[in-house]
């Protein structure tokens, strides 16, 4: 927990799987997030967070992108997903391998923003996979900072220098300067 801060308790929407869902179809991961987060908002008290998160490979125009979970067909399993990114990169070295993680957390109640915060972590793409940890595009991604890839660093690692761990400590400090804010 970050210094100064509270707990926080977070629980999954009630009714969440009897409500009408959101349409991620927003050309950035910010516009995404907050479409999500203001979406449920409605439907609840309290503060409602969503989150959206992918991968960017600016030689291939920034795909997988938000597509990122849909790269190679909507119902596509993670190895698939990393095989059509190699397949894309094949032949490209140095600088056209160069990527990174993008996630956007948004922040709403009843129906308002309160915050968008976003984090990003740079790294290049494998030439193949490689480790046994983590998920999605894990395997392929390589983090310089790290001298690993994703699949081969802790889960503490990686709640440390990730795209969502940061992105997360980001909100979490919003939340305790709004708390503070609220209270004066």
């Amino acid at each position: 927990m970050l210094p100064g801060t509270t707990a926080i308790q977070l629980e999954l929407l009630p009714g969440f799987e009897s409500l009408p869902s959101f349409e991620e179809n927003a050309p950035t991961f910010a516009e995404n997030a907050a479409g999500k987060a203001l979406h449920y908002s409605r439907f609840c008290e309290g503060l409602v967070f969503a989150d959206d998160s992918g991968l960017v490979v600016p030689a291939l125009g920034g795909a997988p992108g938000v597509l990122s979970a849909r790269y190679a067909g909507p119902t596509a399993s993670s190895p698939e997903r990393n095989a059509k990114l190699l397949r894309e990169l094949q032949g490209k070295s140095g600088h056209d391998r160069a990527a990174y993680f993008v996630c956007a957390i948004a922040l709403a109640q009843n129906g308002r923003a309160k915050a968008i915060v976003t984090a990003r972590i740079d790294g290049e793409i494998l030439e193949a996979p490689r480790g046994d940890r983590g998920f999605g595009y894990d395997p392929v991604f390589y983090a310089p900072e790290l001298g690993k890839g994703f699949s081969e660093i802790s889960a503490a690692e990686k709640n440390e220098h990730s795209h969502r761990g940061q992105a997360f400590r980001k909100l979490l400090t919003f939340l305790s300067y709004d708390s503070v804010a609220a209270q004066s």
